[in-house]
């Protein structure tokens, strides 16, 4: 139980980046006041909570509707993951791809851009694509009881409660690291997730051959 745990904690951590938020975090509250950039931390972290919460409990039950093979679904997930990965080696790092986005909506009237709590923070920033995808293959109905995905949640929440302190020490933070301190991080993350992908798609293959069966 202990080394699911780990791997668990491992893929969130990895898929949902707390680390690689923090410039996110610092170009979309630029000159905000102190209790404005509290109150944007705090809101990115719930919003992004819930949308991770909303794949844990549906994502399975979609999957059902769709009659897709949960072993399809994990292999397609693991290369999806695995080629997640791969943009956060070579591709660039999570924070310039979400600071483009924030520039682009710059140029956007006030009333039309979305809070920078939902976008870029929320969503893609804590709550990634890759991070819906792991949640959902992390509590496989056919795998893992409610008590095993309850633990799930309870890591998932616990990684974004610390993505949120750190956006709240995002200054001093980044101060220390710098951003190619953060873009070094997240490429070693990667690596971390890509080996994560790669022995899911195993897996999944190795079931598959030895029953013989979808």
């Amino acid at each position: 139980m202990a080394i699911d745990i780990l791997t668990e904690v491992v893929t969130l951590w990895v898929v949902i980046d707390p680390i690689g938020t923090i410039p996110v975090f610092i170009a979309v509250t630029a000159g905000m006041a102190a209790k404005a950039r509290r109150k944007t931390a705090l809101v990115a972290s719930l919003v992004s909570i819930g949308v991770l919460l909303f794949f844990l409990v549906l994502g399975q039950i979609l999957i059902d509707a769709l009659d897709i093979s949960l072993l399809s679904f994990q292999v397609a997930g693991g290369i999806i993951l695995f080629l997640f990965a791969l943009t956060m080696i070579f591709g660039e790092a999570k924070q310039e791809t979400d600071i483009h986005s924030v520039d682009a909506d710059a140029n956007k009237p006030a009333r039309e851009r979305p809070s920078p709590a939902i976008f870029p923070l929320a969503v893609p920033s804590l709550a990634s694509p890759g991070a819906m995808l792991a949640i959902v293959l992390l509590t496989d109905n056919n795998q893992f009881s409610v008590p095993e995905q309850a633990v799930t949640a309870v890591v998932m929440v616990g990684i974004i409660g610390v993505a949120y302190v750190f956006m709240l020490l995002a200054g001093p933070i980044i101060r220390v690291i710098g951003n190619s301190g953060a873009a070094i991080v997240s490429r070693v993350m990667g690596m971390v997730l890509a080996a994560v992908a790669a022995d899911a798609v195993l897996t999944a293959l190795l079931q598959i051959i030895s029953t013989g069966t979808l």
